[in-house]
């Protein structure tokens, strides 16, 4: 156990100091203090002692210099069985507990604060001692977080000690803690996309009821800078966000910011199972939902616009499990109170938000690569056949191509009028995809265009699609049976483009 008779106060949070500071006093528990947290903590009458009294040594350099002194971090740092006779003989009183929290350098950059500003956040002294302590702890206690004050108090106030066991859970959060924050600063700083050392200081939001299914934890985690047009959203009504919650919204909202114009994505298991757009919010709502209704039942309904009353009339009369929107009108909100299960999601409509890169795990390490925000026009199409699509399968092409990216490799996409018709996606051949999509299409295709996320390896693909009446398709191109697959094409008659890029999404 660990006695303590002296606590070092400094922080820039001081949510529930003064409470924790004079449980401190009744436990005749001697506090020492800097800046703002001494000039509260004599606001509320508490008794400490500055430390420049301590060092001997005025706060200076606009405070960047203050704790940075031998009587400090000799009071933390020396081992009380084998430095006791060099502290007497240098004057250094031992310090046993350390509460401090560092300036808020994450709420700066986020408050696109000027730059000088933002380099006066980055703290010195506080993680100094942190990580002094947290070091120490086998005799020192560190506080870095006011949700730990209760709990201290708690073994102080039956022995004024702390257990071994407790100093170690401090210690590793408190180290934590001061690798977050470096981590904030270093990614501020840094001007590299693929920087030597890559750390990753996100914070616990909040826990999970469990992960994509009720075996597994789950946890989410938010960066401490970026932000996030999903994590950002306020959530108006229905139950707590799950795992597979959060993962096909931000599927269904990567998708629907592709679209300036007024845009619809419904979204089941991370894949779009409806995309549509529209001159209105109604118009595009009605054309994704009735794009596969049997599959949006249950799913994600995404907009670019603010939810409409029409549209919440419709969602009131069937199960769906979240709506994300940039607002909902009043009479759109009034009418979804009638389904308060229903997840309601306010978001910010930024494009600019965008993830600029995306990470994905694997054992021991972690990939790392631009998120796909290429952007193709109708001057980014090679025509390659002897049929020339029109101006309206043009805009059918591009709509395709933009939505065809957010499916699961292999992905086969069938689009009608700027709307999806067929998706097949996540199948391990094209053929297989092809032919999924045709059956998700069903009727008449011969106005529909048709899109692949990859090259066509042979012509079964083709004489599979000639046989819907679908006349348009838009392909990356790059196999070695291109010729064999454009011959097909104008034996069919189809009209071919290709854009000479993939959008594989595995």
């Amino acid at each position: 156990m660990a006695v303590i008779k002296t606590a070092l106060i400094s922080v820039s949070d001081k949510t529930g100091l003064i409470e924790f500071a004079k449980s401190l006093e009744a436990l005749d528990i001697k506090i020492l203090s800097t800046g703002g947290t001494a000039e509260a903590l004599k606001k509320a009458g508490i008794s400490f002692t500055l430390v420049s009294d301590i060092t001997g040594f005025p706060e200076m350099m606009e405070g960047r210099v203050k704790t940075l002194h031998p009587k400090i971090h000799g009071g933390i740092l020396g081992k009380r069985d084998q430095h006791e006779s060099e502290a007497n003989q240098h004057g250094i009183e031992w310090i046993d507990l350390v509460v401090v929290n560092l300036y808020p350098f994450a709420q700066t950059v986020k408050s696109e604060a000027p730059y000088h500003d933002i380099i006066e956040n980055i703290d010195i002294g506080g993680p100094a001692m942190i990580r002094a302590a947290a070091k120490n702890m086998d005799w020192v206690s560190v506080i870095v977080d006011p949700k730990d004050y209760q709990s201290v108090l708690d073994e102080l106030k039956q022995s004024v000690e702390v257990s071994l066991n407790t100093r170690k859970k401090l210690a590793a959060k408190a180290f934590a803690h001061t690798a977050c924050y470096d981590t904030a600063i270093a990614e501020y700083l840094n001007q590299e996309k693929f920087p030597q050392h890559l750390s990753m200081g996100f914070e616990l939001a909040e826990i999970l009821r469990y992960g994509e299914n009720p075996h597994q934890e789950a946890a989410l985690y938010k960066h401490p800078i970026k932000v996030s047009n999903l994590l950002g959203a306020t959530q108006l009504q229905g139950k707590a966000l799950s795992y597979n919650n959060l993962v096909d919204a931000q599927a269904a909202l990567e998708c629907v910011q592709e679209f300036s114009e007024p845009a619809c994505v419904i979204v089941k298991h991370a894949n779009p199972c409806g995309a549509a757009t529209a001159s209105n919010s109604d118009e595009a709502f009605t054309k994704a939902w009735q794009a596969d209704s049997q599959s949006a039942f249950g799913g994600i309904v995404a907009l670019n616009r603010p939810c409409t009353e029409k549209i919440a009339q419709f969602l009131s009369t069937v199960f769906i499990e979240l709506i994300i929107a940039p607002g909902f009108d009043s009479t759109a909100s009034d009418i979804l109170r009638t389904k308060p299960n229903c997840r309601l999601l306010d978001y910010q409509n930024s494009p600019n938000l965008k993830q600029a890169l995306s990470y994905k795990f694997i054992d021991g390490g972690l990939l790392v690569q631009d998120k796909d925000h290429q952007f193709i026009d109708a001057s980014d199409l090679k025509l390659v056949t002897s049929i020339k699509p029109n101006a309206k399968q043009i805009q059918d092409l591009l709509f395709a191509w933009k939505v065809v990216k957010h499916l699961k490799s292999n992905a086969i996409l069938i689009v009608k009028d700027q709307a999806t018709l067929g998706v097949g996606c996540g199948q391990v051949s094209r053929i297989d995809a092809v032919e999924l999509a045709i059956k998700k299409a069903k009727g008449d295709l011969s106005s529909c265009v048709l899109a692949s996320d990859g090259f066509f390896p042979f012509r079964d693909n083709i004489d599979a699609i000639a046989k819907t009446g679908i006349k348009v398709i838009i392909q990356p191109g790059g196999s070695i049976k291109d010729e064999e697959v454009i011959a097909a094409c104008n034996e069919h008659g189809i009209a071919m483009v290709m854009t000479n890029s993939r959008c594989f999404n595995h």
